[in-house]
């Protein structure tokens, strides 16, 4: 399994050709406590940089990009009714949608786990 991340603050888990999608603990811990969240519904086709899901804290809202493209296969129905789930384990059970990768090349521009931690100290 390969560990990616975006300047949005999402990560995309990849394991052959599934990837599961989330925000970064630095962007949990940014937005504060998590009130809301909103997933994209299976078989809903995503481009990479589009507006995938939705999060509300009472903070702020945001928008959940799409690190690459691909179809939907599953929402993360536990979120619906636990958003908080998301400031517990935002990096693990706190995912917010699986999908099927339509060009694994799309990874390519995405940091690993190390880029991104030495990355975010400089914010």
């Amino acid at each position: 399994m390969s560990l990616f991340f975006t300047k949005e603050h999402e990560w995309i888990r990849v394991d052959g050709d599934v990837a599961t999608v989330g925000i970064s603990n630095h962007a949990q811990e940014a937005l504060g406590d998590i009130v809301f969240a909103e997933v994209p519904d299976a078989g809903r086709s995503l481009s990479k940089g589009d507006d995938a899901a939705v999060v509300e804290s009472v903070k702020a809202a945001s928008d959940v990009y799409a690190p690459v493209g691909g179809e939907v296969i599953e929402g993360n129905s536990a979120l619906a009714d636990d958003p908080a789930l998301i400031n517990r384990d935002p990096e693990g059970e706190g995912w917010f949608f699986k999908l099927k990768l339509s060009d694994a090349s799309e990874l390519d521009g995405l940091m690993d786990e190390a880029a991104y931690r030495e990355w975010v100290k400089t914010l």
